[in-house]
């Protein structure tokens, strides 16, 4: 199937032949028909498989038939984080190019009065983070009541987050007559019953089996200890042909301590997190995106929806404590059929959250033996995970990062530079931000599926990626139901 079998105005087919694109994916083949026939949709895809676009290019069909009013938008589409927001607006600025749309970019860390004009001359196209969206609203600088077409995106991060409240509110205030569509990569139970309560009788669109991870990505695990982490992900890096790579930690601290780390190691890496304001995460991307960073060191911030062409490696530095965080980093990689690798360097008390990961993904994560303090062959999975970081270490496997044995002997000479295999030259040192720790997910005996939180309420702040994790206490009454 084409582009043009879809229904599309040649305009939008002109914008598409320019930007290469000849065949839809298969969220597009099926997503966009039932949009333009004004169907609610449930769309349940992973990472990578052009979803923004398949509701982006629909939305420009229905959209360039009218014109906004001034203050009262005729389409919102919420997402959880502003890099994602900038994305959807960047895909709207490429498909609608020759079509005539207004649209706002309302994020926070930018400037509130440049946001409020363009809303005052008129936008067809709503994009927004709940929280600045909230703040503008309470100010009377938006009047919602014109919404035609709502969209939440990535809406099990949104959950994750704590925006249901948000969320929740926002719906209450558009006009019930609305077409409405979800995407998410995963369909937990919170998120169903949210489709249950916002939409009339959705076309349920699975393209991939929840959380599934893509084949085209090779995914492997190295046990290790907390001391030897930093020289473990060196080896790996330093072994594996690295074009650029997304390296994820839990923690913002740890964030900056690596970064410095490996800048001392003379390679190109910068570090993106969610105590950096707007432009610097915006600077920060495009010089990724330009080549001049080939590491790109981050929290889950930059987990989600960040489309970066030919990422080449994923780097788990932490094991993710949600299963559903680990398939969206992974997700980073491999995209658009080509190939990608993922490591994930495990210790011994992230083991619950692996076993977490490997029960929701299907399939088990292959363990690579560090020989000779090198990734050097692999181990099939039998029960648990079992690696040795050298080659004369036991094969018994500690009993926690302080036990006695080779591992507490095992001493690694870092590889000098002419051991070494930069991916880059040094660059200028970066400002490196105070930083403050993730935000934590309480963990019960499944500690990637809960329902409740004892999360604080998310206070109204613009910076979208620092709320808490799940509902917050505001906890909406027909979740009970």
């Amino acid at each position: 199937m084409s582009f043009e079998e879809l229904g599309l105005q040649p305009n939008i087919l002109k914008a598409l032949d320019e930007c290469d694109y000849k065949t839809p994916t298969p969220i597009q083949e099926k997503a966009i028909p039932a949009i333009l026939m004004m169907r609610d949709v449930v769309g349940l895809a992973q990472t990578g498989t052009g979803k923004t676009a398949g509701f982006t290019l629909p939305m420009i069909e229905i959209l360039s038939g009218g014109r906004a009013k001034a203050r009262m938008p005729r389409s919102l589409i919420l997402s959880p984080t502003r890099e994602l927001a900038a994305q959807i607006a960047a895909s709207f600025d490429k498909y609608g190019k020759y079509c005539k749309l207004n649209k706002a970019l309302l994020v926070g860390g930018t400037s509130m009065d440049e946001q409020i004009k363009i809303l005052e001359r008129g936008a067809d196209v709503l994009i927004a983070t709940p929280g600045r969206l909230m703040d503008l609203f309470e100010r009377g600088n938006i009047l919602l009541t014109d919404i035609k077409i709502f969209v939440i995106d990535e809406a099990d991060k949104m959950m994750d987050m704590g925006f249901i409240p948000d969320i929740t509110k926002i719906a209450s205030l558009l006009p019930p007559m609305r077409q409405t569509l979800l995407f998410s990569a995963t369909m937990p139970p919170e998120i169903s019953k949210l489709s249950e309560k916002f939409l009339s009788n959705p076309k349920e669109i699975r393209v991939n089996p929840p959380a599934e991870t893509a084949t085209t990505v090779k995914q492997f695990m190295v046990k290790t200890s907390p001391r030897q982490k930093r020289e473990t992900l060196l080896k790996i890096i330093e072994q594996e042909n690295v074009g650029n790579a997304f390296i994820f930690c839990n923690r913002k601290r740890d964030i900056d301590g690596l970064t410095s780390w490996l800048k001392n190691k003379n390679y190109q890496v910068a570090a993106m997190h969610g105590d950096m304001d707007q432009s610097q995460r915006t600077a920060t991307l495009k010089r990724f995106k330009n080549d001049e960073i080939r590491l790109l060191i981050c929290s889950d911030v930059a987990a989600r929806g960040i489309d970066v062409q030919g990422l080449s490696h994923v780097f788990n530095f932490d094991v993710p404590m949600t299963a559903d965080d680990y398939v969206h980093r992974v997700g980073r990689t491999g995209r658009a059929g080509k190939e990608g690798r993922a490591w994930m360097l495990a210790t011994d008390s992230e083991d619950k959250y692996v076993k977490a990961i490997q029960n929701l993904i299907k399939r088990d994560i292959e363990v690579v033996e560090m020989i000779g303090g090198k990734p050097s062959g692999t181990v099939k999975q039998d029960t648990e995970p079992k690696a040795a970081e050298n080659s004369d270490q036991k094969q018994d496997k500690p009993k926690g990062p302080n036990a006695k044995g080779s591992e507490a002997k095992n001493n690694q000479k870092p590889a000098g530079k002419s051991e070494r295999k930069p991916t880059g030259k040094p660059k200028d040192s970066d400002k490196v931000e105070k930083t403050d720790e993730a935000v934590k997910h309480k963990q019960s005996e499944n500690p990637y599926h809960n329902k409740k939180t004892d999360a604080p309420k998310r206070s109204n702040q613009n910076d979208d990626d620092n709320g808490p994790t799940g509902f917050g206490d505001e906890m909406p009454a027909f979740f009970s139901k």
